[in-house]
Parts: structure tokens; sequence; C-alpha cells
């Protein structure tokens, strides 16, 4: 009995094991990326951050302010920035839904902060993060300032209590 069940596994097995499995790879490659150190990236002073009062089972507004300041004014190549919502998974239990506008911002020449287009001199549409998408990207061009912002938003908040964290948005950036 024993040798019949192992002439019928092991074929099974065999075909398992030389199987091949999906596998992910990831690398760096920084060759054409002269002067990609040279971004630096700054986190907006409490004062200026986006603000909302929450309540349970209340449905309320986000007031805007500023996230991060990036200074790629010594980095000729275009960026990529993401901006990550990091905290989602505690959030999907307080709120039914949280929707933030994200702003993204042009230090001009004056000094004035206007509206970034993409590097094809398109305007940026409207984006959005929320709790079921925790990420928004944008391509960006070199030798300028800019500034993220969350410019408006609104949520339902089901209850006050988070589950070993916080009810506020925790948001993260970085720039490849």
């Amino acid at each position: 009995m024993p040798d019949r069940f192992i002439k019928k596994i092991f074929p099974l097995l065999a075909i398992l094991l030389l199987t091949p499995w999906p596998v992910a790879y990831a690398h760096t490659y920084t060759g054409d990326m002269v002067g990609q150190e040279s971004v630096q990236i700054e986190v907006a002073e409490a004062s200026a951050a986006p603000s909302m009062t929450v309540f349970g089972k209340a449905i309320g507004g986000v007031r805007p302010g500023d996230l991060f300041y990036i200074d790629a004014t010594e980095n000729a190549a275009d960026i990529t920035v993401t901006l990550y919502l990091t905290n989602s998974q505690e959030l999907c239990h307080c709120y039914r839904f949280l929707i933030l506008k994200v702003g993204i911002y042009v230090e001009s020449a004056g000094g004035e902060w206007e509206k970034a287009s993409w590097c094809d001199a398109k305007p940026i549409p409207e984006t959005f993060i929320t709790l079921c998408d925790a990420q928004v990207s944008f391509t960006l061009p070199g030798c300028t300032k800019h500034k993220v912002t969350i410019d408006s938003g609104s949520f339902y908040c089901i209850r006050t209590q988070a589950d070993g964290g916080t009810v506020s948005p925790q948001l993260y950036l970085t720039v490849n």
C-alpha cells in the first residue's frame, strides 16, 4: 500500500516543487538620476497643517493646510512624488468615508505659490486620497520648489475610538 501511495504522490510533488512560482523582484538604478540626493523634503509646521474636528456619527469637513515642502531647485531631473495615507487600516474602523483633496503648488519667481502642472504643462487634475486608495503620485519638473497640501475634504465619522491608534490621518511623502 505505501509503495502505491508514493508512486501516485511523488509525481504530483515533483511537479509542484519544480513549477516556477510568481516572484517579485525590485532593484534601484541610479545611473540616470544625477542630483537626486539634492531634493529636500520639509514637513510643514503644525500651525500650517490641515485640521478637522471629529465627532462620532457626524459628517464634517477638513480645513485646508500645508503638508510638505519639496525643494528640487538643485535637481534638473523630473521627480515622482508619492503621498501615502499610512494609517488607513486604523481609520477604516472609525470612518464610513474620508476624502482628502490633494493640492500641488509650485513657487513662482516672485515667491508666490501657484497651482502646479504636469511636466507637459497640462494642469494637474483634481486628485483625492481616500481610505480605499491610500496613495497618490505626481511627476513634477525639477529645478523648482513645490508644496503639497490638503485643499479640502470631507468625512463621516462613525466612532472616535481607534484601536491602538488615532482618528487623525497620518500622511507620508516620498520623492524618487
